[in-house]
């Protein structure tokens, strides 16, 4: 097995042991990247020599005798909406295609003080707002699996670079189904932590009431690493929870005796494909065999989850995106007649389609006249279905479904059609509006392209969430299944 083929953990093991440097394990990442991604297009920036000197720091800190964090001298590729002091930060958007930032998000520093290899800046969906990775302003990611079909979205170049060996571990961040759903798409793990787990500031906002970062992982246990790491109260966000982080990987225990475990049937009905279907009741009896108590509950308000997310978050994108007008920095309009125009031009000319779409939707919605009866009766519903997930975890520990309604679908097959595009997030922005967290992980293939389970869990009680899926994924072997890319 190649280096770049590994776990963190187990890479972790090797370096203590002395069995490879830092700077071989980040040379065949580099090795790697520069030999498959012209046909995946994870990378909108890949950081060699960067990355080369921060694994060599490592691997004098070992030599010397220093003990090192589980992810010191791992590769991680980072989505291009995480703020990086002096290194192109562009959202995949024309509008940001020269923005040098003068700050780390507090995620990218906290990466720094353990010394994790920062590899790249990953592609994604135009400013998040996708959920195919093809809004890119740059290029499409494709699916390592199947390279016609999408890695997923927003966060496709992170889930892709993972799955393809680009990376060890990736960061995303998760609006809707961000993390998850690319997570399903390329056969990964991706976890979507509790709103306010993990700071947001440095995250370039879509929408601020909804945005989560969060890892990506070949296994369950990687993920835990990487929430030892981020996770935690920071001052600079307004949002970010004073809690008792806990270590993460403790709860990595292969047992689900007694774990009550809930199927909303509304995540099982119509719109999801028979395969799919058949492949996460395999999962749950699988739970259910090990000792997990299984049955089907309900979440009433699911229905309504779409209609109120595509009015929420867009009208907060319209409210976040304002600052984009060609003045401070990013792109600005060549030849503007005046200063209006200018404005104009360089939002015309600065955002893609999808972009322009959600921020007319947005302001729209919050528009005078259309405010009530649009926005503030979405907020209405979003209290509603946060209720739903109250009462469901009043008697269940986890929550189970899919994570996509469908198997990845081709490169340009719902481009034209944005009502179908957002219909593939119907199994995942419930738990953004509930502000809950929730776990991607492979379970099974259909007709060679992977199918994602997912576990949703109550707020900040991730580690039940990981103990359900690290266990899941002990007695399959679902995640052992590999792209031939």
């Amino acid at each position: 097995m190649k280096l770049y083929q590994k776990t963190a953990h187990r890479l972790h093991e090797m370096l203590l042991n002395k069995e490879v440097s830092s700077e071989e394990i980040t040379q065949s990442v580099l090795n790697r990247i520069s030999t498959v991604d012209e046909k995946v297009g994870a990378y909108v920036t890949v950081l060699g020599e960067n990355a080369l000197d921060t694994a060599r720091k490592v691997d004098r800190k070992i030599k010397d005798g220093t003990n090192i964090h589980p992810l010191a001298g791992i590769p991680i590729a980072i989505k291009d909406n995480m703020c990086t002091e002096g290194i192109r930060t562009t959202c995949s958007s024309r509008i940001l295609y020269n923005y040098m930032p003068p700050y780390n998000a507090t995620v990218i520093e906290r990466l720094g003080e353990v010394d994790a290899v920062m590899i790249g800046k990953t592609n994604m969906d135009e400013f998040a707002m996708g959920s195919s990775c093809e809004n890119s302003a740059f290029f499409p990611t494709c699916n390592p699996w199947s390279t016609d079909r999408v890695a997923g979205g927003s966060s496709g170049g992170s889930s892709a670079s993972v799955a393809a060996d680009e990376a060890i571990v990736a960061l995303g961040s998760d609006t809707g189904g961000s993390i998850r759903l690319p997570a399903a798409y390329c056969g990964v793990v991706g976890m979507k932590p509790t709103y306010g787990a993990v700071s947001r500031y440095g995250l370039i906002a879509f929408a601020s009431s909804l945005d989560q970062i969060g890892p990506f992982g070949k296994d369950v246990t990687d993920c835990a690493l990487l929430m030892n790491v981020i996770c935690g109260h920071d001052p600079m966000d307004s949002t970010s929870v004073k809690f008792d982080v806990p270590d993460y990987t403790t709860f990595l225990a292969n047992n689900v005796k007694g774990l009550k475990i809930g199927i909303p049937k509304e995540y099982m009905g119509e719109g999801i494909d028979a395969e799919i279907k058949n492949s996460i009741q395999e999962a749950a009896e699988k739970l259910a065999s090990l000792g997990a108590e299984v049955e089907e509950t309900g979440l009433p308000h699911t229905k309504h989850g779409l209609s109120a997310y595509y009015l929420i978050a867009p009208a907060e994108a319209s409210s976040n995106l304002a600052r984009y007008d060609g003045v401070r920095y990013g792109y600005r309009a060549q030849d503007p007649e005046d200063m209006i125009e200018m404005f104009k031009k360089t939002r015309s000319e600065g955002f893609g389609p999808e972009v322009k779409r959600r921020i007319m939707l947005g302001t729209y919605a919050l528009s005078a006249g259309y405010y009530d009866a649009y926005y503030n009766k979405a907020l209405k519903v979003r209290t509603l279905i946060k209720q739903d997930f109250d009462s469901a975890f009043e008697k269940y520990d986890v929550l189970l479904s899919p994570t996509s309604p469908i198997p990845p679908f081709k490169r340009g097959e719902k481009v034209d059609d944005p009502l179908q595009m957002y219909m593939v997030d119907i199994c995942t922005l419930a738990v953004n509006l509930a502000g809950i967290p929730a776990i991607s992980l492979p379970a099974g293939m259909v007709n060679g392209l992977p199918v994602g389970l997912q576990l949703m869990g109550k707020p900040f009680d991730e580690g039940t969430l990981l103990r359900a899926a690290y266990t899941f994924e002990q007695n399959t072997v679902h995640h052992e299944n590999k792209p031939s890319i």
